[in-house]
């Protein structure tokens, strides 16, 4: 059994359904993910990640990468010879693709590079000041004391 309904989980819950969604994406595409073009994604520092994406045989202007919906979104279109060419074996697919990465909260695309047939696009996760942990400190008692307004009376 492979399909699973997560049915219940959307009416038994509030503010999970991109969960939900994700789950539901991740196993209905398990069987349908292309395998080309081939890519690696790498961890290159604690908040940095590399994906490389092998691109031969396309340029610089027929890549596209874009992010869009907490997606990254990297498409080619190879422009049409216009020369007559007579190939005996065309081995190198420059076929069309597009190939989508779903990106976590906070993370951000800082760049891409194509260079020798490798489309390098660098990522990095930046958490906001609000979500870091932070150190409370902790008062005496006396301290607690003297912030107190003491109001006698009222009217």
């Amino acid at each position: 059994m492979r399909n699973f309904d997560l049915a219940p989980l959307y009416r038994a819950t509030v503010g999970f359904d991109q969960i939900a969604d994700m789950m539901d994406r991740v196993l209905s595409s398990d069987v349908a993910q292309p395998t080309y073009p081939p890519y690696n994604i790498e961890k290159t520092a604690d908040d940095a990640y590399r994906i490389s994406i092998a691109v031969a045989g396309f340029s610089g202007r027929d890549l596209s990468v874009e992010v869009k919906d907490r997606a990254l979104v990297v498409s080619a279109r190879k422009a049409e010879d216009d020369d007559a060419r007579t190939y005996l074996h065309r081995g190198i697919a420059t076929r069309a693709f597009e190939r989508r990465f779903q990106l976590a909260d906070h993370v951000r695309v800082t760049g891409a590079t194509h260079a020798d047939g490798m489309l390098h696009i660098e990522l990095v996760r930046e958490m906001p000041e609000a979500l870091k942990p932070r150190q409370i400190e902790i008062a005496s008692g006396e301290a607690v004391k003297q912030d107190v307004v003491d109001a006698k009376s009222v009217n």
